[in-house]
Formats: C-alpha cells, structure tokens, sequence
C-alpha cells in the first residue's frame, strides 16, 4: 500500500515537473508551438520515453497548460472577490488589480492563453474558448446576486466586462510597472463606464 502510494506520489511529481519546465519555457519570443519534447523533457530532467507515461503528446500537455492557466487566473479573481465581500472596497478595482498582478507575476501562462484564443490549433482555441466562457459565467453570476440584474442582462455585462480586461492584459505584457498602473486605472474607468451604462438600462427598461 505504501508503495503503491509513493509510485502514484512520484508520478504526480513528475507529471507537475514537466508541467512547470513547459511554462518556463514559454516567454516572449517562444511560443508553445515551437517548443519539442525534447525541450521540455530537457528542462523537466527527464528522459524523453517518460514523457508518454504522462501525456499522449505535446498537444495534450498544451490543452492541460491552457488549463492551468485559466484556473489559476480564476482562483485569484475568486480569492479577490472573497476579500471584496468580507472587508470592502471596490469590486472593480480590485478585481483589476488582481488581474494585472497576475499578467505581471505569471506573464507566460497568461501569453499561453493569449496565443492560443488565435492560433492555428482549433481544440486549443475552443479550450481557451471555454476557459474565458468560464470567467463569463462565474461574473455574470456574481452580478447578477449582487444587482439583481437578470441572467441575461448579468451575462452581457460580464462578457464585455472580461472582453476589455482581457485584452488589456495583452497590452499590459510589455509595459513598464509605471506605464501598467495607468492602464490599469483607464481599464478601471471602462469598467465603470460598462457597469453604469448596464445599470442605467435595467433602471429604465430600455
């Protein structure tokens, strides 16, 4: 049993291994596309026949990247609204903040999903499709318990709300911290503009 444990413990090791030497790998100048498995297993310190006990191929180790992302990204904006919630302060830029600091901090997992919602691979881009329709849906609920706004009107806001954001985030990859946090603040006041013009027609009934 306790081998057993430690085999499936070592595997899960290394399978977070190759997952973490995939991400490093990726910058500016190299994109997913261009990495081999010879580069990723090189950087994992692992023979290249090992990879397979894990993924059945680079195109299945890119899927689960474009994953990990989207769910790392969702946690923090979870975790930002949870403070939200229990100490105050302003859900959008709050909710901004957090998503620059994660472009800063995890600049090669957010150029991942950037890539990939364009690129040539149809099953990537329908994953980071899905990974953004998560983000919709998690928002569009959050607005509608917090306004009271029905579905669909919570669903269009927080598809223009994750729209602007997520495409700043591409512009964000290449400023300097000073030139990000006056980004940040344009951002901020789109958001604003997105949530009152929203209000405003639930108000009216327009």
């Amino acid at each position: 049993m306790n081998k057993s444990t430690t085999r499936a413990e070592q595997k899960e090791l290394t399978r977070r291994t190759i997952i973490d030497a995939a991400f490093r790998l990726l910058s500016a100048d190299q994109s997913y596309a261009n990495l081999s498995l010879r580069e990723v297993t090189r950087e994992a310190g692992i023979a290249p026949t090992s990879f397979y006990r894990h993924f059945k191929d680079m195109d299945a180790l890119g899927l689960t990247l474009v994953d990990e992302a989207g769910l790392t990204l969702r946690q923090l904006m979870r975790q930002a609204r949870a403070r939200i919630e229990e100490g105050g302060g302003s859900v959008v830029r709050t909710s901004v903040t957090t998503f620059m600091e994660f472009v800063e901090t995890n600049g090669n997992e957010f150029r991942l999903l950037l890539r990939e919602r364009s690129g040539t691979s149809k099953s990537f881009r329908l994953a980071v499709q899905r990974e953004l329709q998560h983000f919709v849906e998690e928002l569009s609920d959050y607005i509608e318990a917090r306004t009271g706004a029905n579905h669909v009107t919570a669903y269009y806001e927080a598809d223009a709300l994750v729209t602007l954001v997520f495409n700043a985030g591409a512009d964000a990859l290449d400023l300097s911290p000073s030139k990000r946090i006056l980004l940040a603040d344009k951002v901020v006041q789109q958001l604003r503009y997105v949530a009152k013009g929203s209000e405003s027609l639930r108000n009216h009934k327009c």
